[in-house]
């Protein structure tokens, strides 16, 4: 089998550092928290954007976040077991909402 050069291949084989990246946090009393997210499939995952438009779009314009590398979100997310980054995840569920408790009155 032909070794593919970097440059024919389309998704290459070695991870490249995404960038800085705009990181969505959460505030707490000691400072910020990355959030981490869930994939589609469950697995756990840091997430970054490309830009605050794109951070905007996805999470809402009250998103608290800040500026960090790739490799440092991965340096944040490893202890936690996340080895996955997700870069510009475009869909997103909404929270979910508590649902009432049913009525206990019984209907005549």
């Amino acid at each position: 089998m032909a070794e593919l050069l970097r440059g024919e291949d389309p998704e290459p084989s070695d991870p490249f550092p995404a960038g800085p990246l705009y990181v969505p946090v959460r505030p707490g009393h000691r400072g910020c928290a990355a959030r981490i997210f869930r994939t589609p499939l469950g697995t756990r995952t840091a997430v970054g954007f490309t830009s605050v438009f794109r951070l905007h779009a996805t999470l809402g314009p009250d998103q608290p976040w800040i500026r960090l590398a790739e490799p440092a979100l991965r340096a944040l997310a490893g202890p936690l077991g996340v080895t996955t980054v997700t870069v510009n995840p475009r869909f997103t569920a909404p929270a979910p909402r508590p649902v009432p408790a049913p009525a206990m009155g019984f209907a005549a």
